[in-house]
């Protein structure tokens, strides 16, 4: 019961903040991610609940809610994380930098994980009415995820090293960027030690050796994805999405070009861009 509250507090402090930032800046494609977020935190209301009923009888509600939200959830994180590398690469020019076109790499890989999502979803719900292949299902839609995840890590990656070796104008605009690709790193490795780990979790089955100990979905799913939602709080992607909107209004008054508005007074200026 004590670790499921902790997790809701932190869950919950962690969902306020990324709504509020969402609407503030503007972030639309972290809508996924915020619905994930929430199902974290309400996954782990279910899991209160069902620590309120022990020893028993526990009923079927509370373990319906644990376990589709707390699966699924890290699927709508990997929506988010996938569309925000296509849109820092649409940010930087960057395109040639990419072994694929970008518009192509954003498509595949939210339709890899929209595909996980349901996999994991259909078998979560079948796993719940005592179903044998809810964990099939279960099983297939994480390594989906894992592959998907690993090829996006590589594709991030590649894109990073071409960029870094060939940088466009807006690598020196705009030389926070790295820090949105280290985040995107962070956040991408937290979801694939996590995969790894519940698909071993369900190869166990329910006799396993982590099905039994209740440690390990509180080390290796929540505290890794509390840790992968506070990483997006810390670095946030209203910045690239700032500039997406300048350079698609044309207005040239992204977040580099808000600093060229001030001279050394703090009077600002007309600023026209070459």
């Amino acid at each position: 019961m004590a670790a499921a509250i902790v997790f809701i507090i932190l869950f919950g402090v962690s969902t306020g903040l990324h709504i509020v930032q969402m609407f503030r800046t503007r972030t639309w494609f972290m809508v996924p991610f915020v619905i994930g977020a929430i199902f974290e935190t309400i996954g782990y209301i279910g899991r209160a609940l069902s620590a309120k009923q022990n020893p028993g009888p526990y009923t079927l509600v509370p373990y319906i809610i644990q376990t589709i939200l707390i699966l699924v959830a890290p699927a709508l994180f990997a929506a988010s994380i996938y569309m925000e590398l296509g849109r820092i690469v649409f940010m930087l020019d960057g395109d040639k930098a990419l072994f694929i076109r970008r518009t192509w790499l954003t498509r595949i890989f939210v339709i890899g994980d929209v595909f996980s999502f349901l996999l994991q979803s259909s078998g979560g719900g079948l796993l719940a009415t005592g179903s044998a292949l809810g964990k099939t299902l279960i099983v297939v839609g994480l390594f989906i995820q894992l592959v998907f995840f690993g090829l996006f890590v590589v594709a991030a990656a590649l894109f990073h090293m071409r960029i870094s070796k060939m940088p466009t104008q807006k690598c020196y605009n705009l030389p926070w960027w790295r820090r949105h690709m280290l985040s995107l790193y962070v956040v991408s490795i937290l979801i694939l030690i996590r995969s790894i780990v519940r698909v071993v979790e369900y190869l166990q089955g329910y006799t396993g050796y982590i099905m039994e100990h209740e440690a390990f979905i509180y080390i290796f799913d929540g505290l890794v994805m509390w840790l992968a939602t506070m990483t997006m709080n810390w670095i946030h992607p209203g910045e690239v999405a700032r500039e997406i909107r300048s350079a698609r209004t044309g207005s040239g008054r992204g977040v580099a070009d808000e600093e060229q508005l001030h001279n050394k007074d703090g009077v600002r200026m007309d600023y026209v861009p070459v």
